[in-house]
């Protein structure tokens, strides 16, 4: 009786914290548009900005912020690379594309958590995942007019899936580490990583930086970085990983909403509908993966 009512008091605020992180991811996309400078740039603010605010959260919640020793520490270092290439490449997608094509070519990352995982992990590839990423992978072709290097949406879907494997692969190998070590440390060190892999492009591209985009490279990495990856760690302490992966899906769904408010940009109907058959797959793969998942494990980001 009292676990009933322990749990029924804090869904509806678990709900609302993962929203708003879902709602914060979905806008970062649009940054790609408004700072105008390279996206080796636009990362580096990002995680410099996200790295201090994670190191100061760590530090006021008293928090260890003790680097793990030995293979993990490497592990992590090769995370941060990953994490600078992944988001390198999301913003590069959106800058020659658009918002919708960025997000919804990104999103394709279950396709190849499906074939990856199993790699890593020594474990069977589900069968029926297979049926399923054909079907993304039809809904990503589907979003491309024409296959010409002299197109935006063809050059800006190639860079949105390189996002979705590095994505991928950050998932998978994090899948081991968040057993041992809390999900904001881990954040904080990928960042940390992350920042020192891109400080070298400060002084090659030597970018001209004004108050407006060192504001906006601030609102990244603190409110949509940050603080987004905070609340959605925060949310999932009460609600299940199958109900906060759904909700992630909503992600390419706020972004296209605020760029068409904020941007103007609205997605053509080819795109439309790869996102949607893109969608379709994911649920089923996501929910094929969360059935088959081991009950003692929890599901973590």
């Amino acid at each position: 009786m009292n676990y009933t009512s322990n749990q029924s008091l804090t869904p509806k605020k678990s709900l609302a914290e993962i929203h708003v992180a879902v709602l914060l991811f979905g806008l970062a996309g649009l940054f790609g548009k408004w700072i105008v400078l390279s996206p080796f740039i636009i990362v580096l603010g990002r995680v410099l900005f996200a790295s201090i605010t994670l190191a100061l959260t760590l530090r006021l919640t008293k928090q260890s912020m003790k680097i793990p020793q030995g293979r993990d520490s490497g592990y992590l270092v090769f995370l941060g690379f990953i994490l600078a290439v992944h988001w390198v490449a999301f913003f590069q997608s959106i800058q020659v594309s658009t918002v919708a094509v960025g997000l919804l070519s990104f999103s394709s990352y279950p396709v190849f958590t499906t074939f990856l995982e199993p790699l890593f992990f020594r474990e069977k590839i589900i069968k029926t995942n297979i049926l399923f990423s054909l079907f993304c992978l039809i809904g990503v072709l589907l979003i491309i007019p024409r296959y010409d290097f002299n197109d935006s949406t063809f050059v800006g879907v190639l860079w949105g899936l390189l996002a979705g494997l590095t994505f991928a692969v950050l998932t998978i190998l994090n899948r081991k580490l968040t057993l041992q070590y809390s999900s904001m440390l881990l954040a904080f060190y990928q960042d940390f990583f992350a920042t020192l892999f891109l400080l070298p492009f400060y002084f090659i591209l030597r970018p001209s930086l004004n108050a407006k985009n060192i504001l906006l490279l601030c609102i990244l990495g603190i409110f949509c970085t940050a603080a987004s990856h905070t609340l959605f760690i925060k949310g999932m302490k009460r609600i299940k990983a199958q109900t906060a992966s759904l909700i992630h899906f909503l992600e390419p769904v706020y972004g296209i909403i605020f760029a068409f408010l904020f941007l103007h940009e609205i997605p053509s109907l080819r795109t439309i509908l790869g996102g949607t058959i893109i969608f379709i797959g994911q649920i089923f793969i996501i929910l094929q993966i969360l059935s088959t998942k081991n009950p003692r494990e929890k599901g973590k980001r």
